[in-house]
């Protein structure tokens, strides 16, 4: 997986994830949804066979490298929880 920045401002930031379809954009547009100071946040894979999801994300408030560093540690918090209940569940 590669992180590419296409812009990035105050509050606002394009970027590509590359080998990933919609997996991971999708839980990642999810997680940054929920946080209160994302305004707007949408990936586009550019044709069907395209490897690489093409981000659009807007702030206020909290700058999209934040926005995006708190997104990844709730996912990572998430999978965590996850990983112990399946351990749980198949004692």
């Amino acid at each position: 997986m590669k992180l590419e920045v296409l812009s990035s401002e105050k509050d606002f930031a394009e970027f590509r994830i590359e080998g990933e379809k919609h997996s991971l954009p999708n839980l990642l547009k999810q997680k940054l949804l929920q946080d209160k100071k994302v305004e707007f946040v949408s990936y586009i894979l550019e044709h069907p066979l395209d490897s690489g999801a093409k981000f659009v994300l807007r702030t206020s408030g909290k700058t999209p490298k934040k926005a995006l560093e708190d997104a990844a540690k709730d996912i990572e918090s998430d999978i965590e929880d996850f990983e112990k209940q399946v351990r749980k569940a198949f004692k």
